[in-house]
């Protein structure tokens, strides 16, 4: 976690998020749902929770005075040919978890949904 910038690790099968951070600027929700909701509690007073996954609670915003916005933008082919060169450039260095050829999407889609997988799940075309 710490290559990655963190600079506190959680285990949340151990520990309530929630519990332990306080004070916190900007929360990227990926997950929605319950967690997004206790992510709320962990803003500080004008805060922002910005999620990927669903447009969160505008009454939750308002009784934490934070801001909270839902992005659901679709990446253009400028947009990756500019991701692809910060990664070419070695400014931005993608976490891999595993390549598995195209035949095995099924597989790559199984494991996506066990929430458990630490960076990109690859499907090799070629």
């Amino acid at each position: 976690m710490r290559e990655l910038g963190a600079d506190q690790a959680i285990d949340y099968k151990a520990q309530k998020f929630e519990d332990e951070l306080k004070d916190i600027d900007l929360v990227y929700d990926l997950i929605g749902g319950e967690t997004q909701e206790r992510s709320f509690k962990v803003l500080k007073k004008g805060g922002i929770l910005v999620s990927l996954v669903q447009p969160p609670s505008q009454e939750l915003a308002t009784k934490y005075g934070v801001r909270a916005l839902f992005y659901g933008g679709h990446a253009s082919a400028s947009d990756l040919a500019e991701i692809a060169k910060l990664i070419d450039d070695g400014k931005v260095k993608p976490v891999v978890e595993t390549v598995l050829p195209l035949a095995e999407a099924r597989r790559a889609h199984e494991l996506s949904e066990t929430r458990h997988v630490r960076g990109k799940i690859v499907l090799k075309v070629a």
